[in-house]
């Protein structure tokens, strides 16, 4: 199940005076488009789309600022109702998940196909959102029956007619294919599944690596992936887009530790640390830098990622002002239940144990009850 422009429908819903009006989810005109309504897309507004550029495509859109807290109300009541038709629900976003509805048939005296409509009814009535559905054998043939007709869509494969259904259908369809990976596969003269299916396995392989070995049995329809209720979390990650190009390095540095302690709080709040330290900036030509460095021994203290992410930093050739900085976490596990030592930075210890006890401060009398003196640059 998939939301329909779910933000959008969210701000609306809250807000009868924008239900006619193109919504566009976002914030500045430096930023990007988090979502926008049906109405703004007709104009070719598309989400993560920079939002100047939509401004333009749409000059007379309602820009609101995303409330999360009402997303993520909203995304709990949804969620409620698919606990009631199965435990096994693994969530994609906020808005969309998957639901293994295998034997329960006997269970709600009804098939899942009614269900699932019985579901989209009571999120329309009861909490004034509308979803699509994609119903079928696998996870890969449910996601893209989900995307076929929407709003308010509900497509059905069945496996019987999988091969025919997708012999013609164009390879972007497949979740995970982008731009760079369609232009691959172009090269190769692979646009359509029939063009695939003419491969040879080891050829695919060959030519793609793991891609090619997944592309193959996605040809066939196959995807034997199971629907997982608590899928491993891959990486933690924070960013932001600045109102205005800079170059400033207290300024951007202040940044880095902001970011870094979103994702520690992050990352502490689920039990989970990270080995891998990645910093990601943008360019105000657009060219996207990216550095990492590996830990050795995994973390989720905020004083860490920050001088890590600095190192990476300063280690770039700055050239130009930046547009974007984001930090983030990878190679995630479960947190160590003590603080590691370092020989190489013999204070750490002493400054993650600072950390531990003023998180629980801020954890007490609020966020902003201590605050380091870098978080204000």
């Amino acid at each position: 199940m998939d939301c329909d422009a779910f933000y959008a429908s969210v701000e609306k819903r809250d807000n009868p005076e924008l239900a006619s009006k193109p919504v566009i989810i976002g914030g500045g005109r430096r930023g990007v488009v988090s979502t926008a309504c049906y109405v703004a897309r007709i104009r070719g507004v598309k989400s993560a789309m920079p939002m100047f550029q939509a401004l333009k495509l749409c000059p007379e859109a309602v820009i609101v600022r995303p409330r999360f807290e009402a997303y993520v109300e909203a995304s709990q009541a949804i969620r409620q109702m698919m606990e009631e038709m199965t435990p096994s629900i693994e969530p994609l976003s906020l808005d969309e998940a998957f639901m293994d509805l295998s034997g329960t048939t006997k269970l709600h005296g009804a098939p899942p196909a009614v269900m699932l409509a019985r579901l989209v009814k009571r999120m329309r009535t009861e909490l004034g959102l509308t979803g699509s559905i994609g119903l079928s054998h696998n996870k890969f043939l449910a996601k893209v029956a989900s995307e076929l007709e929407k709003p308010r869509g509900f497509s059905v494969i069945g496996e019987a007619e999988t091969a025919e259904f997708l012999h013609d259908k164009p390879v972007r369809l497949i979740w995970g294919v982008g731009a760079a990976a369609q232009g691959s596969l172009e090269k190769a003269g692979i646009r359509t599944f029939a063009d695939l299916l003419r491969w040879d396995r080891t050829d695919l392989h060959a030519r793609f690596g793991s891609m090619g070995e997944r592309l193959w049995h996605l040809a066939r329809g196959q995807d034997s992936r199971r629907v997982a209720r608590d899928p491993k979390m891959k990486s933690i990650s924070n960013e932001t887009t600045f109102s205005e190009d800079t170059a400033d390095p207290d300024i951007l540095q202040g940044h880095i530790w902001r970011m870094a302690e979103k994702v520690s709080d992050r990352a502490k709040a689920k039990g989970l640390a990270g080995r891998v330290v990645i910093l990601k900036l943008k360019r105000a030509d657009h060219s996207l830098i990216s550095r990492r460095v590996t830990l050795t021994e995994p973390t989720n203290i905020a004083d860490k990622l920050f001088r890590t992410a600095r190192d990476l930093f300063q280690a770039v050739d700055h050239t130009s002002p930046y547009r974007l900085l984001g930090v983030g976490l990878s190679d995630i596990s479960r947190a160590p239940s003590g603080i590691a030592g370092d020989l190489l930075d013999p204070d750490g210890e002493k400054r993650a144990k600072a950390e531990l006890a003023t998180d629980k401060i801020r954890e007490k009398f609020g966020s902003d009850a201590i605050l380091k003196g870098r978080a204000l640059r």
